[in-house]
């Protein structure tokens, strides 16, 4: 049976309802990763929990270390990765409480430790990257929200930028010509290091506020908290679903 990985991003720093069988704290050549792993049955499988910005969260999307998190979840008994990520909502159809399974991403981060492949190298790694997340998995994400009834969408371009920051109007102006349908701060490099991995790998993407222009006033962390609490829930019973199909 296949062991998943749940990364939780803003707003799921917990899974309820996890029961803890172990917390495990590794090291791993790239540093600590941002909390202790968990790992614990829910739904009735085994599953690793880890938090991608620590618990509390206190870690801002640029300075997760994300080759720690994804090598110690791997060296945990990983088989496969879900990550949960809050995002802006650019296209219309993607309103504040929207769940999305992203299909494609354009990365606009920079500066962050995206491979695992550098330094005193026998040779150069390539990977395949034209299809960032595992269709398999995100099949299977969407099958569990199909069963909860939710409303989403099968599809959708992540654009990752850098943050702490949100976004000017005019970028998310250039992101939408681009092609992008949500953005997020947190999408990369962790899709592009599960492949290096060989890790398969999905995103479950929850929309928490209007991007920069797209509604009329300014993006306020209290609207952003309402739509993570309002969301979360909706979230853990797509998780529940897919663990106990």
């Amino acid at each position: 049976m296949t062991v998943y990985a749940i990364i939780g991003g803003t707003g799921l720093t917990q899974l309820e309802g996890l029961e803890m069988k172990a917390l495990l704290s590794p090291e791993t050549p790239f540093g600590v990763p941002s909390a202790g792993i968990v790992r614990g049955e829910y739904a009735g499988r085994e599953v690793l929990f880890l938090a991608r910005h620590g618990h509390p969260h206190r870690i801002p999307p640029h300075q997760v270390n994300y080759r720690a998190n994804l090598w110690a979840l791997q060296q945990a008994g990983a088989q496969a990765v879900i990550a949960v990520n809050a995002v802006g909502g650019i296209h219309a159809g993607m309103g504040t409480g929207h769940l999305t399974v992203p299909h494609q991403l354009i990365d606009y981060t920079h500066g962050r430790a995206g491979t695992f492949h550098e330094g005193e190298l026998d040779h150069v790694t390539h990977i395949d990257f034209s299809h960032p997340y595992d269709e398999p998995l995100r099949e299977r994400l969407l099958e569990a929200l199909r069963v909860c009834r939710f409303a989403h969408s099968d599809h959708g371009v992540y654009g990752c930028t850098q943050g702490p920051r949100l976004e000017t109007v005019a970028e998310i102006a250039r992101m939408e010509r681009d092609g992008c349908d949500i953005v997020g701060m947190t999408g990369m490099p962790e899709a592009a290091l599960a492949r290096e991995l060989d890790l398969p790998y999905a995103c479950l993407s929850l929309v928490v506020n209007p991007a920069a222009g797209k509604a009329s006033g300014i993006i306020t962390m209290a609207e952003i908290e309402a739509a993570l609490g309002e969301g979360i829930g909706r979230i853990r019973q797509v998780l529940a679903h897919l663990l106990a199909a």
